[in-house]
């Protein structure tokens, strides 16, 4: 499966709640970064991993997908 197509095939709804987090988590991290005024320098870095570490996760969210042939299999196998 390519790139293109694992993003446009359709994520399961708890990885779609993880991309959610992952973009707040994000635009706030890039927001703390911005600030108009003088943070503590452990205030920066906080934001940093959190944009970071949003991104990251809303990158792989984004990424998981359904996979529809071997869904069928995983549900006869636990009946």
């Amino acid at each position: 499966m390519t790139i293109i197509k694992r993003v446009q095939t359709p994520s399961p709804n708890f990885f779609k709640v993880l991309r959610n987090i992952g973009l707040i988590l994000a635009a706030v991290g890039g927001t703390i970064l911005t600030a108009p005024i003088a943070l503590p320098v452990v205030i920066g870095s906080i934001g940093g991993y959190m944009a970071v570490a949003g991104g990251v996760l809303s990158a792989v969210s984004q990424l998981t997908t359904i996979d529809e042939e071997n869904s069928s299999q995983v549900n006869d196998d636990n009946e």
